[in-house]
């Protein structure tokens, strides 16, 4: 038996959880690895965080702060911090992208519920100091994925220095007008994939919150971005647009102008970081399945390039990254 896996077995004898069955339920873009356990009809998840690269704690600080907020996080049951093993409350298998692949009508009703998840939590939540900040240089290295993988992937050559200089110019100037909205937690991936539907639980209990671990403080707006601008999924404009203004509805007070601008920008940031992500995904961790979803990542960064407040960051694109090279990377080879 491998180290890892006497870990695990020495983890779970502890927490009574030794003769469960168990099952491997779901590896991510990340190292953490989950497995589901049933031990005499009783379920629970395994989260397998190798600590040399993932730490679990943040984990646990946002699923407490989501619980004291009335959210639907994983229960904890116990925890190994120190070789990143969680035992967590087990929602099933009815995530967002399920439930909508067996009923798209449930579509406009699972998009408001999580509109209105959104704007409870900008509404309740106040304060975390523990929380990190999404401050410029955190937004700036994710924007530069797509200089250090994307742009090499499709030119065959590294991105000029002068280029790399503007864009990251333009940037920098654009997280500031991104940062005209109040800021609140934001969850990061908060997408279908990562949003379980549960319906016996009332109000905004009822959407199930998974893999907020990256949780930072930031723009109202990102959260929104990540549903509507959906990575792995074309979410229709008319969904999003009903989410956004029932969002704005919500918060009166908030300027809808440098709301749609902050969108925009942090739309067209996200964009360009999955672009990178996603090529080294390919390229350094020999997972190329989200390739695919690239031409759909371009569609949103261009419709967010559309917005007059990138202007000169759309010109950059253009002038760099022409529509001849907005293309899908090959695969690498023996992949």
């Amino acid at each position: 038996m491998a180290d890892r896996d006497r870990q695990i077995a020495t983890f779970l004898d502890a927490q009574g959880w030794g003769a469960a069955t168990r099952r491997t339920l779901a590896d991510d873009a990340s190292f953490r690895r989950y497995e589901r356990l049933d031990l005499d009809g009783r379920p629970a998840v395994l989260m397998d965080a190798p600590p040399d690269k993932e730490d679990v704690r943040p984990f646990v600080s946002i699923a407490t702060i989501l619980h004291g907020l009335g959210f639907s996080a994983p229960e904890l049951y116990a925890q190994d911090i120190e070789n990143g093993f969680l035992l967590l409350e087990d929602f099933g298998d009815d995530t967002y992208t399920k439930v909508l692949a067996a009923d798209p009508k449930q579509e406009a009703a699972l998009y408001t519920l999580a509109t209105d998840l959104l704007i409870a939590l900008h509404s309740r939540f106040s304060e975390a100091p523990s929380v990190p900040p999404y401050d410029d240089a955190r937004l700036q290295i994710e924007t530069n994925l797509l200089l250090d993988w994307y742009f090499p992937a499709v030119t065959g050559k590294p991105v000029p220095d002068g280029s790399r200089h503007d864009y990251e110019m333009l940037w920098r100037a654009l997280f500031r007008q991104a940062r005209t909205v109040p800021s609140t937690l934001i969850l990061r991936d908060y997408h279908v994939d990562n949003l379980m539907w549960l319906p016996q639980r009332p109000d905004e209990a009822a959407c199930g919150l998974l893999d907020f671990q990256d949780a930072v403080i930031g723009p109202v707006t990102y959260d929104l971005v990540s549903l509507f601008e959906d990575a792995r999924r074309d979410v229709p404009g008319t969904v999003a647009q009903t989410g956004l203004d029932r969002y704005l509805a919500a918060f009166p007070d908030l300027d809808p102008s440098a709301f749609r601008a902050s969108y925009a920008i942090l739309g067209a940031q996200r964009s360009a970081k999955i672009l990178g992500i996603f090529t080294r995904l390919d390229r350094r961790d020999g997972k190329p399945d989200y390739l695919c979803h690239i031409p759909r990542v371009w569609r949103w960064l261009e419709s967010d390039l559309s917005h007059p407040v990138l202007s000169e960051m759309r010109d950059w694109f253009d002038h760099n990254l022409p529509p001849d090279r907005r293309i899908t990377p090959e695969r690498m080879a023996g992949r």
